[in-house]
Formats: C-alpha cells, structure tokens, sequence
C-alpha cells in the first residue's frame, strides 16, 4: 500500500502544481481574484486545475479500492497512468482544447478500471 500512498501524494502535488500554474496565469494576465475569466488563456489554465480537482474526486477512492482489494502495485502503476494523462491534458487543452481527448482519454480510462476493477475485489472478497 505504500506504493499507493506514493501515487496519491504524486497525484495531490500535481493539482497543487496546477493549482500554482493558476496563480501565475492570474498574474501574467492580470485577472485579480476573485475573477475567474477575462482571458481565454487564463481561462484554459483555471480550467485545467478545476477539470484535475473534479477527477480527484473519483480518482483517489478508485485508487485504494484497486489497491486494496485488488494489487497495490498494478494499482499504483495505473495511478501513474492517470497522472500521466492529466499531464497530456494540460498540455494539449493550453494549447488548442479540441486536442484535450486523448489526455482525457488516459485519465478516464484509468479511473473506471480502478472504480470498477476495485468494485469487483471488493465484491470477490465477500465470497
């Protein structure tokens, strides 16, 4: 389980490194809290951050439930997947948000294989 607590500390700093990125782009495009538009730029970058906070949310459950009742290690190495996606995402929605699919893809994809992979351990344990 260690492994999976590694991954969720990689995961949390990566949305603090967003949520940092955020109060850059306020800066550079001089958008004062508590706005939050102005700049279509600026925009994509709170988005991002808000997109990663909302899959945390689905995310990091999925993560222990794998983990737990399935393998830490295949569950940590998917985590991994998941926050490499989010990285693909950024990259590709700063850019042009039509591109976002395939970093979407990764994360979406990692999650449902750790909510429902970890649904099924947990139903397999009760047997």
């Amino acid at each position: 389980m260690e492994l999976i607590a590694i991954v969720t500390g990689l995961a949390v700093l990566q949305a603090f490194f967003f949520a940092f990125k955020v109060g850059g782009a306020r800066v550079k495009y001089e958008i004062d809290a508590p706005a939050m538009s102005g700049n279509p730029d600026f925009e994509r970058v709170v988005r991002v951050h808000a997109n990663t906070i909302e899959q945390l949310v689905v995310f990091l459950p999925g993560l222990w439930m794998f983990g737990y009742y399935v393998n830490a290690q295949i569950g940590a190495g998917i985590g991994l997947l998941f926050i490499i996606g989010r990285f693909v995402y950024r990259g590709a929605y700063l850019g042009d948000p039509k591109n976002r699919a395939a970093g979407f893809g990764i994360g979406a994809l990692s999650m449902i294989v750790l909510v429902v992979g970890g649904m099924i351990g947990a139903g397999m344990s009760l047997m």
